[in-house]
């Protein structure tokens, strides 16, 4: 499965603490929101993640998912990112993966 295979790479690049491996995962134009402001590009990817923790851990399940093109498909996922410090946070994550690249990510934190 597509997804998987991305997310699977995201993971492991995140729980390296590898800001630029984890870029390499999105398009050159992605659009990127986190738990901080958005960002477009690689560059913006890699800054977020240069910003988090070393110890940082993600663990993500699929929900949901939606091919909506040969190319084009849609995942919604809940993700544990813990801490070796601090209790871990549970988000929801909407992916659009084109190819096998990640083209926008949005987290939402609910209450």
């Amino acid at each position: 499965m597509v997804l998987e295979d991305v997310m699977d790479r995201w993971k492991d690049a995140v729980d390296a603490h590898d800001p630029e491996r984890v870029a390499a995962n999105f398009t050159e134009d992605a659009i990127f929101q986190g738990l901080h402001p958005y960002g477009v590009g690689r560059r913006a990817v890699a800054a977020y993640y240069d910003s988090q923790p070393i110890g940082l851990q993600a663990d993500y399940k699929i929900l949901e998912t939606r091919r909506l093109a040969d190319d084009l498909v849609l995942g919604y996922l809940s993700v544990d990112f813990s801490f070796v410090d601090r209790p871990t946070i549970t988000v929801n994550l909407s992916v659009l993966v084109r190819g096998d690249l990640i083209a926008h990510y949005q987290v939402s934190k609910l209450a």
